[in-house]
């Protein structure tokens, strides 16, 4: 089932997008960060009580035998949505439980007006990066720097990611 989180979900989607980008239970699945940047969190419950809280931010949680497996956050910025934080289980990854969160966004960004939703990807995530084009994403061209000053790790090579976009409308 896929609804929208609220602050009672914050430590259960802390442990899934810890576990799904870094550290070793990360390694389990295919979209680890883990060989990319240094540490074991990716975020913390102050960030993630800070999204929740924006009123132009949500978390869509997939839930699962009443156990959250996968998350997204989704934030309006003008007539775009954009799409971050994506997140599943690295033991239930495989499943289709991805597919099912991205047409929820997209489903999500018509509700909101949106013409298109865009997202940031390392580039060196060449596997991610086909896979999120499989799904209809684009690469747009664009490039932005990653951040070397992050609370949340280092990256062990240099890193930057590029924009990707689905038009909705």
């Amino acid at each position: 089932m896929i609804s929208i989180a609220d602050i009672g979900d914050i430590p259960e989607i802390l442990r899934i997008v810890n576990k799904a980008f870094r550290g070793e239970d990360s390694k389990k699945g295919w979209t680890t960060e883990a060989f990319l940047i240094e540490g074991d969190q990716r975020t913390d419950e102050k960030d993630i009580e800070e999204l929740i809280r924006n009123e132009n931010s949500w978390i869509l949680k997939y839930t699962k035998d009443n156990k959250i497996v996968a998350n997204v956050n989704l934030q309006k910025q003008g007539d775009a949505l954009y799409l971050g934080m994506f997140s599943v289980d690295p033991e239930m990854q495989g499943q289709g439980i991805g597919k099912k969160i991205l047409l929820a966004a997209v489903e999500f960004a018509k509700e909101r007006g949106c013409a298109k939703i865009t997202m940031s990807v390392i580039s060196l995530r060449q596997e991610l990066i086909a896979w999120y084009i499989k799904n209809g994403y684009a690469k747009t061209g664009q490039e932005k720097p990653f951040p070397t000053e992050n609370k949340f790790g280092k990256p062990v090579v240099p890193l930057k990611f590029i924009i990707l976009e689905k038009k909705i409308i």
